[in-house]
């Protein structure tokens, strides 16, 4: 029997992110089983970067060259850093038995059109930290059968919605690095930062935002009223996110009282202290202004921040929402009692089998895309904080080794390897022409039939049959257009516009990869003519493109226009080709060239397009003019 081929997309391996760490896990242990051949396509890289060479299974980057890069709009840019133009060339190249993808959920863009989605196993493997469920999540559901969440928050919410395939599977981490320190080994730990039997809390974390350091602190001045002889670890970057010294001032709390983590550039010694700026003198090599607190260009190893955890009492978590939050997996595994805010990922990790305690929390909207937020008690933090303080000593021990058991058993590389193994062996084998381009075969001839029990079931066969589009009730889209129904908008309007946009996908599609278009002998000697619309735009450009063939005698003329306007110039003698035009076009940058990138074009025309509103007027310096000023 012949091994399944196994394309995972992601961050690359060696990224130092929750989604690369994860990934390093699994293709080290599918890798280690030998059934299968496995394809990593590596987001943040180069397809062939040398890095790709580092790894024991074959490796690609997902980062198309960057003279491409520099000729796209952010849109297209920020599409391309997840892999969205070169995944295709992977699928086609390799020719995959299995794609995982594995990144936040709106990392997979358009995917659901691309000509081998679901004709090879499709899974994606995603993060969902908020309600309501995003809607771009939400509309993935009917496209996709094999969808895995990271937490059973997110499950449970799109199950609620009638998703009953939607299935958990944890991030990975690995076991081995993290556990707790003898007695004497932790002992040392502390007298080598200068602490004795204070009692410590700990917070690890990147300083974002979302991360609730406002409420720990109030949450920690509470206590420290009640309990003098404590201190709270922050483990982040002092200079990034919340301003922490102008909080602990704001909050009259004693800065001795806030350690943080230092390390040098130099010698990577590390320290625990309290926070005396940035750019200090390394007290173990004497290097001057080499030593910051941790970040991710200079943070301390995993065996450093092993360490760290075993410096705290009491390992304390809050935050707004979050993927998975590998900081409170990592503080089990030391053998610490955790403190998580009870929403999104934290609802798993702080109930009695996990050993963790939870903190409640308040509603708060997030401008903008209204998803409810937490803000965690600071009141509840310091009443939990004094009950694993107070907590008998035996309940503690019994609380902390079930917090690293807890996280061996749900989280390991051993059991979430296991659990993938068991869905790509359980996919079926696949009969799929790689070597296809079939592209979505839309409908604008499509006429609704007969009576609809509903409006959300006119505007799904609207979907169905002219856009060979796979959605239901929940799908943002459905929503939007049965808004516009209920409004008073015409049901036949409705219908004309989803064939209009059925025709301009299909002219879309016709318009291949523009540089096999051209002529390949008249490089550096091009010029094109961009022209949407309409009859008489077209006809007025047919008649001035006798006076540019004779200002540009040497060049040949491209015009770009729509289809339905051909008839009006492809007989002009002057234009060497009349092509389709496709939005794509307006970016004067990818015909003429940017930085790196040549171009495909030494002059492209915007006759349509006004200065003021698009950059249309640079033409290499090659202008000229037909009349003498």
């Amino acid at each position: 029997m012949s091994k399944k081929t196994v394309l995972i997309h992601s961050n690359f391996v060696r990224a130092f992110t929750g989604f690369g760490k994860n990934k390093k896990n699994i293709m080290r242990y599918l890798f280690d089983t030998g059934k299968y051949n496995l394809i990593e396509l590596a987001n943040g890289i180069d397809w062939s970067d040398p890095a790709t060479e580092s790894v024991p299974w074959t490796c690609r980057g997902s980062l198309p060259p960057q003279n491409q890069l520099q000729a796209m709009n952010p849109d297209q840019q920020r599409a391309a850093s997840y892999g969205s133009i070169l995944v295709d060339r992977a699928v086609k190249e390799f020719k995959p038995d299995v794609y995982i993808g594995i990144e936040d959920i709106w990392g997979f863009g358009d995917y659901h059109t691309k000509p081998w989605w679901n004709k090879i196993n499709t899974m994606i493997w995603t993060t969902l930290d908020s309600l309501p469920i995003l809607p771009q999540a939400v509309d993935f559901a009917p496209k996709l059968r094999n969808y895995y969440v990271w937490a059973s928050f997110a499950e449970k919410a799109m199950k609620e919605l009638g998703y009953d395939h939607v299935k958990t599977l944890r991030g990975s981490l690995d076991t081995s690095v993290f556990n707790r320190l003898n007695d004497d080994e932790r002992q040392k730990l502390r007298q080598k930062n200068g602490l004795s039997d204070e009692f410590i809390i700990g917070f690890v974390f990147r300083n974002q935002l979302r991360k609730s350091v406002p409420n720990i602190l109030d949450g920690f001045k509470i206590f420290l009223n009640e309990h003098p002889n404590s201190k709270l670890l922050l483990h982040t970057h002092w200079s990034e996110g919340w301003d922490i010294p102008r909080l602990i001032e704001e909050k009259n709390i004693d800065s001795s009282k806030i350690l943080t983590t230092y390390v040098c550039n130099k010698c990577l010694n590390y320290e625990v202290r309290p926070f005396t700026g940035q750019e200090q003198k390394c007290s173990n090599c004497g290097a001057d202004k080499t030593v910051n607190t941790t970040n991710t260009g200079r943070g301390v190893t995993d065996e450093q921040l092993n360490e760290v955890y075993n410096l705290m009492d009491v390992y304390c978590h809050p935050f707004t929402s979050g993927g998975q939050e590998i900081p409170v997996q990592e503080a089990k595994l030391t053998e610490l009692i955790t403190l998580v805010t009870n929403y999104s990922c934290g609802e798993d990790s702080c109930t009695p089998e996990s050993g963790g305690i939870p903190l409640e929390w308040n509603e708060y909207r997030e401008p903008g895309t209204q998803f409810i937020k937490a803000s965690t008690c600071a009141k509840d933090i310091a009443t939990k904080l004094s009950k694993v303080y107070n907590m008998e000593s035996s309940e503690r021990r019994k609380r902390e080794k079930i917090s690293r058991q807890w996280v061996i058993d749900n989280f390991s590389i051993e059991v979430i390897g296991k659990k993938l193994e068991k869905i790509i062996d359980d996919m079926p084998p696949i009969d799929y022409d790689f070597d296809s381009d079939t592209k979505i075969n839309y409908d604008p001839s499509y006429q609704p039939q007969g009576q609809y029990s509903s409006q959300e079931d006119f505007i799904i066969d609207l979907y169905k049959n002219i856009l060979k589009d796979n959605v239901d009730r929940n799908s943002a889209g459905v929503k939007h257009w049965v808004a516009h129904l209920k409004k008073g908008a015409p049901p036949e309007e409705v219908v004309k516009h989803f064939q209009g946009v059925a025709q301009q996908q299909i002219n879309n599609n016709q318009t291949t990869e523009l540089s096999e278009l051209l002529d390949k002998d008249d490089e550096g000697k091009r010029i094109a003519v961009i022209i949407p619309e309409s009859e008489t735009d077209v006809l007025l450009i047919n008649s001035l493109l006798k006076s540019l063939k004779k200002l540009y005698k040497k060049y040949n003329i491209y015009v770009f226009t729509k289809p339905e306007y051909f008839c009006f110039i492809d007989d002009n003698p002057h234009a060497h080709k009349v092509m389709h035009y496709n939005p794509a076009l307006e970016n004067i940058f990818l015909l003429e060239g940017a930085g790196d990138h040549e171009g495909l074009f030494n002059i492209a025309f915007y006759p349509n397009a006004t200065t003021q509103k698009n950059v249309s007027y640079l033409h290499n310096g090659l202008d000229k003019l037909q009349f003498t000023i």
